[in-house]
């Protein structure tokens, strides 16, 4: 089997003039090749391919493979990552990870907590901010916390968005609207323990690998903001969840995947609320897959769990649903 690799490279993106923070969801070189190897270790062939643009030109020149393992982010809208499997799907070639719907869904936070609130799944009360005139309609319980509707890897994230009152709301929301062009997404604060978890599989055959709870090395308040995620090895420590915390993050974890439609892999992050009971704060059905300092293979290191064990569990997972079905 012949497997064609999509992703968006960082460095690409910054020698064209992007900034850090802008391409802090795209991969280094070391991902591309950390995958590379293990699918060729799985037994496949391997071909890259690039971004969703190069993907649309060796499409018309009718290339084709058996099956794609898409990681591509996308750069720009509200469908950016399911601009990929979109075009996988009109061409229908198979791959790997959710199809288009479910990656819109999830990359707009709000439409992903309506989705998995409704399921049953407890969620913390939040409101969408359009435009600056929405702030003053917001009726929630302070503490809040706000970040951009449709952004990964803690970008639009700091100190600042942890917010006690309406004035610091007003500011907050006026400086993301204008600098990420898109809704702020404003949520009751979750002030107890933070999980992440893995998640392999689709629909009923969907297992949990592990999970793992992150734990800030300095005293006050912690925020897994993007300047954190970039620098975890000084400010933050993980460590393997076990017993009855490990039973509630499955709990959770599965019915979200579930309810989102979720394929082949990915994670589930999550906080306890103020009433001691797990809550929802998103999915990532296209999660960071650098074998060293990407939190899935970082949590399911410390389950056990080796990098190839990741891939072939993804891979896994994908041939079934395309091939065996």
């Amino acid at each position: 089997m012949n497997i064609g690799l999509t992703y968006d490279l960082r460095s690409e993106y910054l020698a064209q003039g992007y900034s850090m923070e802008e391409t802090a969801e795209f991969d280094k070189e070391s991902t591309i090749e950390g995958i590379e190897e293990a699918i060729r270790k799985a037994g496949y062939q391997t071909e890259r391919i690039g971004n969703a643009q190069s993907l649309m030109k060796v499409l018309l020149e009718k290339k084709r493979w058996d099956m794609v393992f898409n990681i591509a982010e996308g750069l720009y809208g509200a469908g950016r990552e399911s601009l990929v499997p979109a075009l996988l799907d009109a061409y229908r070639i198979p791959y790997v990870f959710s199809g288009p719907a479910t990656m819109a869904c999830s990359l707009n936070k709000a439409f992903a907590k309506r989705i998995v609130r409704d399921s049953g799944v407890n969620t913390p009360d939040f409101a969408v901010i359009s435009r600056n005139a929405d702030i003053e309609n917001v009726r929630l319980e302070y503490p809040l916390f706000a970040k951009p509707l449709m952004e990964g890897t803690g970008k639009g994230i700091n100190k600042n968005s942890l917010i006690q009152n309406p004035g610091q709301l007003q500011q907050v929301c006026e400086d993301l609207l204008e600098r990420f062009e898109q809704p702020v997404l404003v949520e009751e604060f979750l002030p107890g323990r933070e999980f992440t978890v893995g998640v392999f599989g689709s629909g009923d055959r969907a297992r949990v690998p592990g999970a793992m709870e992150i734990i800030y090395k300095h005293k006050g308040i912690g925020i897994y903001s993007y300047e954190n995620k970039e620098n975890f090895e000084e400010v933050v420590e993980y460590q393997a969840v076990r017993g009855e915390m490990l039973e509630a993050c499955k709990d959770v974890a599965l019915r979200s995947w579930r309810a989102l439609n979720c394929l082949d892999g990915g994670r589930v992050d999550m906080k306890i609320d103020r009433f001691g009971k797990m809550s929802f704060i998103e999915v990532n059905p296209l999660a960071g897959l650098n074998p060293v300092i990407s939190d899935l293979p970082i949590l399911c290191g410390l389950n056990g769990i080796s990098f190839q064990e990741i891939i072939n569990a993804v891979l896994e997972s994908a041939i079934r649903r395309h091939f065996r079905s």
